[in-house]
């Protein structure tokens, strides 16, 4: 019998609740979806449930190999969907020709790492179901007007709609985190592409969220000339009053300067 410890280096807390899995696994909708890819496994605790939905053909990836052991010997009808890689590293087109759903009990410490790999991806990711840590859940589902809405909250909800859904307390992991955890699900809108150059969006983006306290014309007066910056009421806001569709408004209004 194979079993596993927890790493802390690889951010492992193995959820021990099954009501608690099913429920997560539940959450994940996927519509007309065929492929489901789920983000560090572990033990199996979402992966049995996955199993369960036959209309899914539930692939893994996890880094761990002693998890990846426990898998083999645990679920043989995976065969040759576990896949022993870092998600972090991996070319998703090269396993995936067609649109696939995520979930995962993502681990805290790669947690926007993961969601700025599936916006790599967006055209091929319809929907993805998370676990992460409740601040950070609470910070990609934030709207603007929010302190903790940010650089991560602009780009995913440019691209999917994204709900809040319950949060998890410690008590159920092992170990326990320290902090609380959140399940969210994101759900890939209409946008096929920005209203906007959208390099510049995201360095403005990052540029305005770099120094968040600051008004605009302060944080992106190096894209544009000092005389615009009077111009428009938007450079005396901060970022994090700025939607989605006012920081493309904003990208506009900077491209058409330069």
């Amino acid at each position: 019998m194979i079993n596993v410890r927890a790493k802390k280096n690889l951010g492992q807390h193995f959820l021990n609740d099954k009501n608690i899995a099913l429920k997560i696994v539940e959450s994940l909708q996927a519509d007309n979806i065929k492929h489901v890819l789920e983000v560090g496994p572990g033990m199996g605790v979402l992966t049995q449930f996955l199993m369960q939905r036959k209309a899914f053909q539930t692939t893994v990836v996890e880094i761990d190999r002693e998890s990846v052991k426990y898998l083999q010997e645990h679920f043989p009808e995976l065969d040759d969907r576990i896949i022993s890689r870092d998600f972090l590293k991996m070319d998703l087109s090269a396993y995936f020709n067609e649109p696939f759903a995520i979930i995962g009990n993502f681990p805290y410490n790669i947690s926007s790492q993961i969601f700025f790999k599936v916006l790599e991806y967006r055209d091929q990711i319809p929907e993805v179901v998370g676990m992460i840590q409740k601040e950070v859940a609470e910070r990609i589902s934030t709207g603007p007007g929010s302190k903790t809405y940010g650089i991560l909250s602009v780009f995913l909800q440019a691209f999917y709609d994204i709900d809040y859904l319950f949060t998890v307390h410690e008590n159920v992991f092992i170990p326990p985190p320290k902090v609380k955890s959140g399940v969210i699900r994101l759900r890939r809108n209409q946008t096929k592409a920005l209203d906007c150059n959208e390099k510049l969006f995201f360095q403005l983006v990052k540029a305005g969220f770099g120094q968040r306290r600051k008004m605009l014309r302060s944080s992106v007066k190096s894209f544009i000339r000092d005389e615009e910056l009077k111009q428009d009421p938007i450079f005396s806001k901060r970022p994090e009053q700025l939607s989605v569709n006012e920081f493309e408004r904003l990208t506009r209004l900077i491209e058409g300067q330069s």
